[in-house]
């Protein structure tokens, strides 16, 4: 279960960047929705982490929830 946790979090890592990205290439009301999107999932993301590192190693568990964002980030950008 802590590695489904994991996944899904390196999954809002990908999600709170991607809006991070867009918050700053728009303006006004739009950005402010992209960066509430990137609070909600980077809230989502810390705690998901935060879950799975009570039964994974920290040092794993960062370094796949790392890994998961970078490769996700680059997909998507």
């Amino acid at each position: 279960m802590a590695w489904i946790l994991l996944i899904i979090a390196g999954l809002f890592e990908v999600g709170f960047t991607s809006c991070l990205s867009k918050a700053k290439e728009t303006s006004g009301v739009t950005s402010t929705i992209w960066t509430l999107g990137f609070f909600v999932s980077l809230t989502i993301s810390m705690y998901l982490l935060y879950k799975a590192t009570q039964t994974l190693p920290m040092g794993t568990a960062y370094a796949v929830w790392t890994g998961i964002g970078a490769v996700g980030t680059v997909l998507m950008g």
